[in-house]
């Protein structure tokens, strides 16, 4: 159950009241990481709240030598806030709160607050050093030429990383809180003039409706919320670790979330054929780019049709032509051949997961003995066909050549669903089972958007996009998908 939100709690002229309760709210005391310091500046006692690791020392430090030198003389009852700000400290990020509940926020995202005796008015000095690590390429978007700089876990990081490459005073990066408990910063970013407003309102209104006590998983909870679907397997939201991947799709007219302690992005809307798409075509020339995207769909193809295809062609081998052969079997193992691949799906998931929690000096060894040792002994003993582990590989191949990693895995429990209605049924199975998954796709929607536009509804000009790496010259209009203000790019 969501944490109830706490009735405001004004900041008194008495600084022992003010101290009473944030002490209490705070743990101070019983933190260790909360601290609280006081000083008496021109004969007025200043109450300094900072948490350990966030405050930055050398900034604190010099803004309290600062301090320390006001005189008595210099500071008059009247105006005193106005007179820390403007003349005595030397900081430009300052802002003044007036409720207890505003100061506690901001003290707890690595602001420094400091309350002064006397006066209604707390002041929030954005002094925090955040700890991240430095921009560095995304393991999952790795280019040839370009850009090797990723987004970090650093909110403030990624905005910075985005208007490196978009410096119009027209984007736009509007800061909520999620988490009654956990406040995370979450950013929506857009171009005023570009992006369609229903969708910006839509996408602020989901967020503010979103009432639980914290995220800890970042996006995935937020995406949730946003989406309110569980149950299809096929990512409706495109994630992105590039900043330059960000940019292009807000340049289209699409809508980003950044979510702090998160170094992926989200893409709103995005269609099927929005996770097909990769950076290096682009950096590379349109012919190439057309010839990695074309193998790239090949990759995708292969790997949800092959193997139901194969297996049907060996359960009815007088489909096979004579020409062809050399596709049948010729040991057929112990098992079933459907058995076999349900065994071997879930045996390749078991060593993707192994790779991944590995340490990295171990990975290799891991692979080393999936393949020489598990695979070629499975083989030997009967346990597979030689011809399943090859199939099965070159599925593998094809599903990790799929740029959005949340696009693959939904491939693969296609490409099981597949197997098992083929297994099941035959020809007229494996028929049925394309069939549905394509009626799928076609009524699924990603925030009102059609999943498999451009193809569903059909468009010429953007299908021909997806198809063919065009030239950027050429590319004259922004994707109608998002119903942008302003369809002119060039």
């Amino acid at each position: 159950m969501a944490v109830k939100q706490q009735e405001k709690q004004p900041i008194t002229p008495n600084i022992e009241v003010n101290r009473t309760y944030l002490n209490a709210q705070l743990g101070v005391g019983s933190s260790f990481d909360v601290g609280v310091h006081e000083l008496s500046i021109a004969g007025k006692t200043v109450l300094l709240y900072y948490i350990n690791g966030f405050a930055d020392s050398n900034i604190i430090t010099q803004i309290l030598k600062d301090l320390n030198d006001v005189k008595e003389r210099e500071l008059n009852d009247e105006g005193v806030i106005n007179q820390f700000v403007q003349k005595f400290i030397p900081f430009f990020q300052i802002a003044k709160v007036k409720t207890a509940n505003e100061f506690l926020d901001k003290l707890l995202v690595g602001q420094v607050g400091m309350l002064i005796d006397g006066q209604e008015i707390g002041l929030m000095l954005d002094a925090k050093t955040l700890p991240g690590r430095q921009p560095a390429e995304p393991e999952t978007e790795r280019i040839v030429r370009g850009a090797h700089d990723g987004f970090t876990e650093t909110l403030v990081m990624n905005t910075v990383l985005t208007r490196r490459r978009i410096r119009d005073p027209r984007l736009r990066f509007e800061i909520k809180q999620i988490g009654n408990r956990s406040k995370t910063d979450v950013a929506i970013a857009y171009l005023k003039d570009v992006a369609n407003p229903e969708l910006i309102d839509k996408i602020k209104e989901r967020i503010d409706r979103i009432d639980i006590d914290g995220i800890p998983m970042a996006e995935k909870t937020v995406e949730e919320f946003i989406i309110g679907q569980s149950w299809n397997p096929f990512p409706l939201i495109r994630y992105t670790e590039r900043p330059d991947v960000a940019a292009i799709h807000l340049l289209e007219g699409h809508v980003l979330i950044y979510v702090d302690t998160s170094p992926s992005v989200m893409i709103t809307p995005t269609t099927y054929f929005h996770h097909v798409q990769h950076a290096e075509e682009y950096r590379q020339t349109p012919v190439i780019g057309a010839y990695l995207r074309w193998v790239r769909f090949l990759g995708i193809i292969a790997s949800i049709i092959l193997l139901p295809l194969w297996m049907f062609l060996v359960m009815n081998p007088h489909h096979i032509p004579e020409s062809l052969n050399f596709l049948g079997i010729k040991e057929s193992g112990k098992i079933p051949i459907p058995v076999q691949f349900i065994i071997a799906e879930l045996g390749l998931d078991m060593l993707r997961m192994a790779a991944i929690h590995t340490p990295t000096p171990l990975a290799t060894a891991i692979g080393l003995i999936s393949a020489i040792l598990i695979g070629q002994i499975a083989v030997d003993v009967g346990l597979f066909a030689p011809e399943v582990i090859l199939y099965l590989s070159i599925a593998a191949v094809g599903m990790y050549a799929t740029p959005s990693y949340e696009l693959a895995l939904a491939n693969r429990l296609v490409r099981i669903f597949l197997i098992i209605v083929t297994g099941i049924f035959g020809l007229p199975g494996m028929m049925a089972g394309i069939a549905f998954v394509i009626l799928w796709l076609a009524f699924t929607r990603s925030l009102d958007t059609p999943y498999l536009w451009p193809l569903f509804p059909f468009n010429y000009k953007a299908i021909k996009n997806v198809l063919i790496r065009m030239a950027i010259p050429i590319q004259n209009t922004r994707p109608s998908i998002v119903r942008p203000k302003d369809y002119r790019r060039q």
